[in-house]
């Protein structure tokens, strides 16, 4: 049995490696005045999405969260959802 008789491993599928879409050139500045951005990363719920899904740098997710919150304080941007669904139906 050689090196060539040992069956190959492949992945099931490529990764691409995340990159921050704050930085490097042409970037959007992160602004609490700017809520479509700020919007981008809030799930319907009103809750921030973590940095390990939207692949945003640890530097610019501290940013991300205190222009959130400064955007929800001065009465941007909703604290919570407007239309809270349990996702029970109608028991009547």
């Amino acid at each position: 049995m050689g090196v060539t008789d040992a069956p190959t491993v492949r992945r099931p599928f490529f990764r691409r490696k995340k990159t921050c879409p704050f930085s490097g050139s042409n970037a959007p500045k992160i602004d609490w005045k700017n809520t479509r951005l700020l919007s981008r990363y809030i799930s319907e719920r009103g809750k921030m999405i973590p940095s390990r899904i939207t692949a945003v740098s640890q530097k610019k997710q501290r940013e991300l969260a205190k222009a959130i919150k400064n955007a929800r304080y001065m009465a941007l941007m909703p604290y919570v959802s407007n239309e809270i669904d349990t996702g029970r139906g109608s028991r009547r």
